[in-house]
Parts: C-alpha cells; structure tokens; sequence
C-alpha cells in the first residue's frame, strides 16, 4: 500500500484495461464475484475546522458507514444499510461503540507515532487502512491492515506469516511490541474469518443493490482545441470495467492517459481517458472511445466526432476533467438463521471484530 503523494488512500483494484473490443474474458469477468469489505480511517492533530477521526467502509468499493468525532455517530450512506437492523437490532449501538474506542485509540497512536519521529506541534496524520475479501466462487478469503503517518507507510499486517512488517525504521519498535504481546494469532482471525463474516452478510442485505448493472454516459470532452480529447465514463456500476482508445479496431497505448477510478456519491462510478489527438476530418473516421462493463455483452462505444465533443468554446460550458474523491477520509480511511441466533452469532463475533490497533 503507498499512501505517499496520494490526495487519497481508497484504491479501486477492478479498473481494467480494453482487449480490442472482444470483451472482458474470463478472468476479468471473475472479478465480478470478489467481494471486499474496506475501512478506512483518519486521525489528525491540529486541523483546524475538520473532525480529528473519520472512519469509513465500504462494501465492493461503495461507501456504506461514515462516523467523525464532531458527530460521534455511525451514520449509513445508503437506504439498504438500515435493513441490517432487521436481524440485528444492536447492530447500531455496536458499530457506534466500537468506532468511539477506535476514535480512542487513534488519539493515542498519533501521540506515540510522534514520539517515535521527534515531532511536537504542527499537522500530522495517521492512517489506517483494513479489511477482507471473499471470492464468492471458491470461497477463498484473505485480509489485510496498514497504517501510514504523515502519508508514509509505517506497518503492516501480513496474516499468512503472522506477523508485523515495519515499513519505516521508526516502526520497529512497534513491530517488536505487536509481535511480543501474543496477538497476531487473534489479528489473523479477526481479518480473515470475522471480517468475511460481516462481508457476507453486508452481500446479503445489500444483494439487489451491489448485484445490479448500470451503464454509464459516455461524453467526448476538450477544454481547448490543442487539449487532449477526453472520454469520460460516469453512472456505471459494477467497478470492473474498461475504457480505452482505438484506432482502426486496434486498443491504443501510447498517446492515452489514463484517470484514476473514483467513486460518484450514488454508489456508482466513473473514469476518464485523455487521448493526444488533433481532430481531423480522417481522425474521426480511425478513433473511437470503448466502455466495457462486466457482466454486459454489448460494448458501449462513442466515435470521434467533432460536433458531438463538448469544450469551453461552446457559450455557457465549463468543462471538468479532474473528480475529486467525495469521502471525507481524503486528506492528503446466513438469512435462514432465527434472530436469536443470529444475535447470539453476532453479539460473540463483535468483540473480536477489527480494531483499532494501540502503536
């Protein structure tokens, strides 16, 4: 993870590059069925006018959890999150409890962590980021849990060795008291067996919405007419996708610029792709711009065509090429069961649910 010259730590791992227009394969495809249950939190000193704690998850990249310490309250992003209340009353009242000591925790991390590299006043930052994922196909899990300061790696969690890998020379001292206080046996559980657990059942309250297919607005975009021509994608969910340039049929590679995949505030995505291009008559003949979407036969695809590229020229058009990252953490974080044993499940599996880790 290298949180290092990012304004944010949310990695999107299912943007996928065009294969000519024969449409995402197999294993692209397969991704499809990889679910991921992400935390993200922040911890700052002296920011003036923000929260000193967010904490953020998301399920299959959409944000579904927000807490700060100005709110102190665990607040759902999306309309399907209240229905985990229906089996699991407490649901709301746990995760709030267990974020208040997580907000804790972090005061004291940040404290330590400055300690370590000799720093007094002045804005610092701790990050961490956690969670799992559950290939739904073969039932493999895995999981994982870093930490940055100052958006520099600091430590990490590796659950297949058991053990902490200190990612600056100041964390060694950590590392040395994590792996020393008999633990990590307990971490490893906690990333791959309790948090799939939640993963799952976040799947099954939240199936008709993270299960379901949206084609985006494809627009050709140009600030000026010696800017690269842009091919923005917004509105399509899932994640795994492709957009690319081709020209003549074939997928372009040198001259094209690729964005970023962000996340939009609906729980739906975009992505953009800059080709250096000067717009002739025979240039819209050979180029065009290709969006793919996992699970969708039919490619969407938009020619290069001068009339229909939108650009500041045009009275009354401001044009935007760059998205900035809508979560706050930005600053550089089974049904046929009765309920009372599902509560009971629960209610044992939330005191070891992932925590805060003290440094």
């Amino acid at each position: 993870m290298q949180f290092k010259n990012d304004s944010c730590p949310l990695r999107f791992q299912h943007t996928l590059h065009g294969d000519g227009g024969r449409g995402l394969d197999a294993q692209r495809l397969h991704q499809v069925l990889m679910h991921t249950l992400k935390g993200f939190t922040t911890s700052s000193s002296q920011t003036a006018k923000l929260p000193e704690y967010w904490e953020v998850t998301y399920v299959d990249d959409v944000e579904i959890l927000h807490f700060d310490s100005n709110s102190r309250k665990t607040k759902a992003k999306l309309d399907w999150v209240d229905n985990i209340t229906a089996k699991d009353p407490e649901f709301w009242k746990r995760e709030n409890e267990n974020n208040i000591v997580n907000e804790q925790v972090s005061k004291v991390n940040i404290e330590i962590a400055k300690e370590h590299f000799n720093h007094t006043g002045g804005v610092h930052l701790i990050q961490r980021m956690y969670g799992c994922e559950w290939d739904e196909e073969t039932g493999e899990v895995d999981g994982w849990e870093h930490y940055s300061y100052d958006s520099e790696d600091f430590i990490s969690f590796e659950p297949r060795t058991t053990r902490w890998i200190a990612a600056h020379p100041q964390a060694s001292i950590t590392k040395n008291k994590l792996d020393q206080v008999g633990l990590n046996e307990h971490k490893k559980y906690s990333l791959t067996e309790i948090c799939p657990f939640f993963l799952k059942n976040h799947v099954i309250n939240g199936q008709d919405f993270l299960m379901r297919t949206e084609l985006p607005t494809v627009s050709l975009l140009q600030k000026t007419p010696s800017s690269p021509v842009t091919c923005h994608a917004t509105g399509f969910y899932p994640a795994t996708s492709a957009l690319f340039w081709r020209k003549d049929d074939e997928e372009l590679h040198e001259d094209v610029e690729m964005v970023q995949l962000l996340p939009n505030h609906d729980g739906t995505f975009q992505t953009t792709a800059h080709l250096r291009v000067e717009v002739t008559p025979d240039a819209e003949g050979e180029y065009e711009c290709v969006f793919q979407l996992a699970g969708v036969k039919e490619a969407v695809v938009v020619k290069l065509d001068s009339r229909s590229i939108l650009s500041n020229k045009e009275e009354g058009i401001s044009i935007v090429t760059s998205y900035p990252q809508k979560s706050p953490v930005c600053l550089s974080v089974h049904e046929k069961e009765t309920l009372p044993e599902y509560q009971c499940k629960l209610d044992d599996l939330y005191m070891l649910k992932e925590k805060e880790v003290p440094l």
